[in-house]
């Protein structure tokens, strides 16, 4: 997908040119492009990928995209754990993050009304999200593969009996209606995209505050304790940590970190002093922290 026009795409200090697209999972009007609209504005090129694997794929590639936004965590239903493996086996680079809070809203054709209804369409964890709402009403529930998708249907099909469950981004691009708003039970509901590059075309953000990584240690007692006191003692903030079973291990695991300083020597210092403590370490990326946007 070529855009005529040259974007300029800035992540932190990190500025570099676009012609080719950002990689997103999903069809357009996901919240993938959502989020991809709030880091590089609403005149962006996005590529859907049918799978997280594809998006790393075409992220992956030159002639294909300018890199990618993937979701990796939920603040309800957790992290994505495939997408850790993912992204440990790519060559990309995280070079900055965002925060968007999932508003879940029910859209249907122009002129239907809420008596009309007889079907919801939606992705099987927007409606459990939205349970509460859709309780009130004898409606038959349906779970498709994708919420934008839902809504494209609801759109291409004329359907004045069925309604969709999508981000108010697909009810202005399929031109639907918002006949319920923010359905969603929990408020506090939000995702967190990484923004990727390729890691020969990433560079340095100069006033970078956080930091991810994945380390392995030699699984000796106490061993990930004390890696764990060397980031305190250097004040630094572990904002995650993610432990995940070791490939063909015997029950070891390796760890996913975020780390959040107020200096970069910070982590520059901290990766020597737990060079000795770990049996390998990977720096998924050193970037800005992200801020917590509307959906």
């Amino acid at each position: 997908m070529e855009n005529e026009k040259t974007a300029l795409i800035g992540t932190g200090k990190t500025v570099f040119e676009s012609k080719k697209g950002i990689a997103i999972q999903g069809y357009e009007g996901s919240f993938h492009q959502v989020a991809a609209r709030n880091m590089y504005g609403k005149s962006v090129t996005v590529i859907p990928c049918a799978t997280f694997r594809d998006l790393i794929r075409v992220a992956s590639d030159q002639s294909a995209s300018s890199g990618a936004i993937m979701a990796i965590e939920n603040s309800i239903a957790g992290s994505i754990l495939p997408n850790y493996n993912l992204l440990q086996k790519s060559k990309l680079k995280v070079v900055g993050e965002v925060y968007l809070s999932i508003s879940q809203n029910l859209m249907v054709n122009p002129g239907v009304k809420l008596e009309d209804i007889k079907e919801v369409h939606s992705h099987p964890m927007a409606i459990l999200q939205c349970l509460e709402y859709l309780e009130k009403y004898n409606w038959k529930l349906i779970e498709t593969e994708d919420t934008a998708l839902s809504a494209k249907h609801v759109h291409q099909h004329k359907s004045k009996h069925v309604a969709a469950i999508a981000s108010k981004l697909a009810a202005e691009l399929y031109g639907l209606d918002l006949i319920a708003p923010n359905i969603q039970t929990m408020k506090n509901n939000y995702t967190r995209f990484l923004v990727l590059q390729r890691e020969k075309e990433a560079v340095l953000i100069a006033d970078a505050d956080k930091a991810s990584i994945y380390f392995q240690t030699n699984h000796s007692k106490g061993i990930l304790s004390k890696v764990l006191t060397l980031i305190a003692d250097a004040d630094i903030n572990l904002s995650k940590l993610q432990s995940m079973p070791i490939p063909g291990s015997n029950f070891k695991y390796g760890f996913y970190a975020d780390l959040e300083f107020d200096q970069l020597n910070q982590f520059h210092l901290v990766m020597e002093a737990i060079d000795s403590l770990t049996n390998s370490v990977k720096v998924f990326g050193i970037y800005k922290k992200g801020k917590l946007v509307k959906g």
